[in-house]
């Protein structure tokens, strides 16, 4: 049978577009289709505008530190529509080079929600297209808490177009989107209450982590309510009154919920199809991003398998070298670098001290603990975290944790080091540069006992 395309994409985001791009470098021709902006959740309403609006968040504490330099700065004032107005031409000028990277590859381009017709038939705005192979990239997106009045809130994608910035913000949850969203409000002059359904936030990271990094939050100026749910959400006038399970109100500006994301799944024909889903209603595939069709494919947030833009990207390119590069691979999901950018930032690579502990046993913990040297002269009290998580038995670095600036950055070279299984021998023997934070991860010499075994005492 003759086709239209031998590749057809679902989905303009990141893993999308380099999926796409890939393919018709390698000689297929390609299609994709989009009903928003190209770049998706990442470009679009995701990681780049919140990390502008994380450096835009930076200045304040900045000026401050400045005196302890010798600077004396003049009076400052913060303007949230420029920093709102600069943040969207920079979105636009970003969509613009998504676009040409499309057209430069060959790939043609339909505006329109996609939508499945049969296992090798895509519609998009009227029109049917056929393809030997499809790929659903289509992402994930924020969802509200099924609560009375959660419509007075708002979630992380209106938040990038308020028109002013709320005198008081509650942020409602715990994750990563919420923990990023505070640290940017209070760090523009917000006050800012989080509220925690459990005692800790960022479920799910190591323990050590969470601790310090809601302690250093707190140190900040967030107000945190643990363990605390709410039922409703009221309008008073300009303001909004939360209900909480335990029956008391918290009265504020804005409302904002960062309580999780969800597969974008509705609406594309999976079902008529058969397109297989699972428990968290994404797209269930196999270890080379296979449906439960033969012909369809799927990569990215609507496979929930980790749901980050580099891994999106890496499971596009993979898919792509092997249906029309000839060279199989299959995406690898272990040890896995990521960091939430929130204020001071998250580093991590490998395995947690709960989980180094369930899977290796016997385990060495190295931590330090420590004021950075930048903030000796401004006297900020802001501490950083380091943590290497060591197989007893084998010496193998299986974790690495940061809590501090530039956790990011620096992560990313440790991962290297881990992903490569270099074991805590080789740190050591790795000359430090000094004077840096990141000299730590090669200086720490002296064990303590695992958090657990610690408890237990």
């Amino acid at each position: 049978m003759a086709y239209d395309y031998d590749l057809y994409v679902i989905g303009a985001g990141s893993g999308g577009v380099r999926c796409s791009r890939i393919a018709a470098t390698a000689g297929a021709r390609v299609a994709i289709c989009e009903d928003d902006r190209v770049g998706g959740t990442c470009v679009i309403r995701g990681c780049v505008p919140k990390k502008l609006l994380v450096y835009g968040s930076h200045f304040a504490e900045e000026f401050e530190d400045a005196a302890g330099y010798g600077w004396q700065v003049g009076e400052s004032k913060f303007s949230w529509p420029t920093l709102i107005a600069n943040k969207d031409n920079e979105i636009d000028r970003l969509n613009g080079a998504y676009k040409r990277l499309l057209s430069d590859a060959g790939v043609t381009l339909h505006e329109g929600r996609g939508r499945l017709i049969d296992a090798n038939t895509v519609e998009v705005a009227g029109k049917r297209y056929s393809a030997e192979r499809i790929v659903i990239a289509t992402g994930g997106r924020a969802v509200r808490p099924g609560i009375e009045g959660a419509e007075h809130g708002i979630t992380s994608n209106e938040a990038f177009h308020l028109k002013t910035l709320p005198k008081r913000i509650l942020v409602y949850g715990g994750g990563y989107i919420a923990v990023e969203f505070a640290g940017i409000f209070n760090g523009l002059g917000a006050e800012v209450t989080q509220v925690v359904r459990r005692d800790l936030i960022l479920r799910g990271f190591d323990q050590e982590v969470r601790q310090h990094l809601q302690k250093e939050m707190t140190r900040k100026g967030v107000i945190f309510r643990p363990n605390t749910e709410l039922v409703a959400v009221e309008k008073s006038g300009d303001a909004c009154l939360c209900k909480t399970a335990a029956g008391e109100t918290i009265e504020t500006d804005l409302v904002m919920f960062a309580t999780g994301r969800a597969p974008n799944t509705q609406d594309l024909g999976l079902e008529q199809v058969g397109v297989g889903l699972n428990k968290a209603g994404a797209i269930a595939v196999d270890e080379w991003s296979q449906s439960t069709v033969p012909s369809i494919y799927a990569i990215g947030d609507v496979t929930d398998r980790i749901n980050l833009t580099p891994v999106a990207i890496m499971e596009g390119h993979f898919l792509a070298n092997t249906l029309f590069g000839k060279r199989p691979m299959k995406p690898d999901h272990a040890n896995v670098p990521s960091a939430v950018f929130s204020q001071p930032p998250v580093g991590t690579v490998g395995l947690t001290e709960e989980e180094a502990r369930r899977v290796h046993g016997e385990i060495d913990v190295y931590a330090a603990t420590f004021r950075p040297m930048k903030y000796t002269l401004s006297g900020r009290q802001q501490q950083t975290l380091m943590k290497l998580l060591v197989d007893a038995k084998t010496d193998r670095v299986v974790g690495a944790h940061m809590v501090g600036d530039d956790a990011a950055e620096i992560i990313q070279g440790i991962g290297i080091a881990v992903k490569a299984g270099a074991t805590k021998a080789q740190f050591d023997a790795t000359v430090g540069i000094h004077p840096t934070a990141a000299e730590e991860f090669v200086t720490m010499r002296s064990k303590r006992p695992p958090l657990q075994a610690k408890a237990a005492e």
